[in-house]
C-alpha cells in the first residue's frame, strides 16, 4: 500500500485531507507542524508528502530543505499546499525542488489526481525503457497520461529517406528530433580544404540531432542517408518541453536519447592518440558493431571513402593499411566487401 505524509497545522484541512486519500485506498500519516514532519518523514519514508507552506515550528520551505538533504528522503515526491493569497511564493518551492502545488482551498478530484500524477510518475523513473521504438512510444506514452506534458502529439509522422538523401544540412536550422526506425546514416562536416570528415554513425534504435535542439543552435554538421532509411520526427516544441519542464523526466529522457555519446567520445580521443593501423582497426570494428550487430562477419556495404572519412585519414591511405590487414589475415576482402574473422584479434593488435 502506498503511504502518504500530510503536515499542516489546520486540523480541519488536515484531516480532511487524511480521509479523502484513506478513502481512496491509501496509508495515511499525518503531522500538525514542519518539525514533527520531518521527524515522520525520517521516521516513516512515505511514498509522498503534502506539505503546508505556512506553518509554526518550521514553515514548508523549510521541511523541503530538510527532507531534499536527508538520503533516507531526498527523491520523495513532494507537493506543496498553498493558499491564493501564497501564489505568488510558490515558486520558491518548486525552484527548491518540490514536485508540484495546490492551492487552497481545494476539491477531492484535485488532490487525487495530484498524488496519481507523482505515482505515475515515480514509476516511469523506475521503469526501464527499451532502446527501440516500442520503448520511446511507451516513454512518451507514460508521460502524456501522467500529465507531465499536456501538450505532447499522440502519434509522430515518420519518413522515408533515400540513399544520398540529407536529412538536415550543415548551418540550418533544427525542426525535430529524429529516430532511426531503419536505415544506416552517416553524419559528417565540411573543412576548409572541402574533405568531409564523418563525425558518426546511426542505425536502428539512434536518435539524431539532439545536440543542436538542446543548445538551440544551428546544426553544426550535416546527416545524409547511406541506405534507405525510415525515420520517426519528434518536433522541436514537443521534444524541448520533454527536455525542460521537468529535471527528472528529462534526465531519463536524455539517457534514452544519448547512449551513443561515451562511444563518440572515446572514438574521437582515439583519433587524436592512436597510430593509423589502430584507427583503422578501431574504425572497422565499430562500423561492424554500429550497423551488423551480432549478425556476423560482414560489413556494411560502406564506401572506403566513408571509412577514410570516419578514420580521418586519406582514402589511400586507407587502402594500404587494409592491404596490410589483409595480408596479416586480420581481415577478408570478397566482392569489395570486408569480413572481419577474428574481431578479438582484430581488437587486441599491438600497435
Amino acid at each position: 500500500m502506498n503511504s502518504i505524509l500530510v503536515i499542516d497545522d489546520n486540523t480541519d484541512i488536515r484531516e480532511n485531507t487524511a480521509e479523502i486519500l484513506e478513502l481512496a485506498g491509501y496509508k495515511v500519516f499525518t503531522a500538525d507542524n514542519g518539525k514533527k514532519g520531518v521527524e515522520t518523514a525520517i521516521s516513516e519514508k512515505p511514498d509522498i508528502i503534502i506539505c503546508d507552506i505556512m506553518m509554526p515550528e518550521l514553515d514548508g520551505y523549510g521541511v523541503l530543505h530538510l527532507v531534499r538533504n536527508n538520503p533516507d528522503t531526498e527523491y520523495v515526491p513532494f507537493i506543496f499546499l498553498t493558499a491564493k493569497t501564497e501564489r505568488s511564493d510558490f515558486r520558491k518551492g518548486m525552484e527548491m525542488g518540490a514536485d508540484d502545488y495546490i492551492t487552497k482551498p481545494f476539491d477531492d478530484i484535485e488532490l487525487l489526481s495530484a498524488v496519481e500524477a507523482r505515482f505515475k510518475k515515480v514509476n516511469i523513473l523506475q521503469r526501464q525503457y527499451t532502446s527501440g521504438t516500442s520503448g520511446l512510444r511507451e516513454f512518451i506514452k507514460d508521460v502524456k497520461q501522467a500529465g507531465i506534458f499536456k501538450h505532447l502529439a499522440e502519434k509522430y509522422d515518420t519518413q522515408e529517406f533515400s540513399k544520398k538523401q540529407l536529412i538536415y544540412q550543415e548551418g540550418k536550422r533544427p525542426r525535430y528530433l529524429f529516430y532511426v526506425i531503419k536505415g544506416k546514416i552517416k553524419a559528417f562536416k565540411n573543412h576548409d580544404d572541402i574533405k568531409e570528415y564523418i563525425t558518426d554513425l546511426f542505425s536502428e534504435g539512434d536518435f539524431i540531432g539532439y545536440s543542436a535542439l538542446i543548445e538551440d543552435k544551428n546544426y553544426d554538421d550535416s546527416a545524409e542517408v547511406l541506405e534507405d532509411a525510415e525515420l520517426l520526427q519528434i518536433p522541436k516544441d514537443d521534444f524541448l518541453q520533454m527536455i525542460y519542464t521537468d529535471i527528472n523526466i528529462a534526465g531519463k529522457f536524455i539517457r534514452l536519447i544519448t547512449q551513443n555519446v561515451k562511444e563518440k567520445e572515446d572514438r574521437l580521443v582515439g583519433l587524436a592518440y592512436s597510430s593509423l593501423r589502430k584507427r583503422v582497426a578501431g574504425a572497422l570494428l565499430a562500423i561492424h558493431s554500429k550497423f551488423n550487430g551480432s549478425r556476423g562477419g560482414k560489413l556494411v556495404e560502406i564506401s572506403r571513402e566513408d571509412i577514410a572519412q570516419y578514420v580521418g585519414t586519406a582514402t589511400e591511405s586507407l587502402i594500404r593499411t587494409l592491404g596490410d590487414f589483409k595480408a596479416e589475415k586480420l581481415i577478408e576482402i570478397k566482392g569489395g566487401k570486408i569480413i572481419i574473422p577474428d574481431p578479438a584479434r582484430l581488437k587486441n593488435m599491438p600497435y
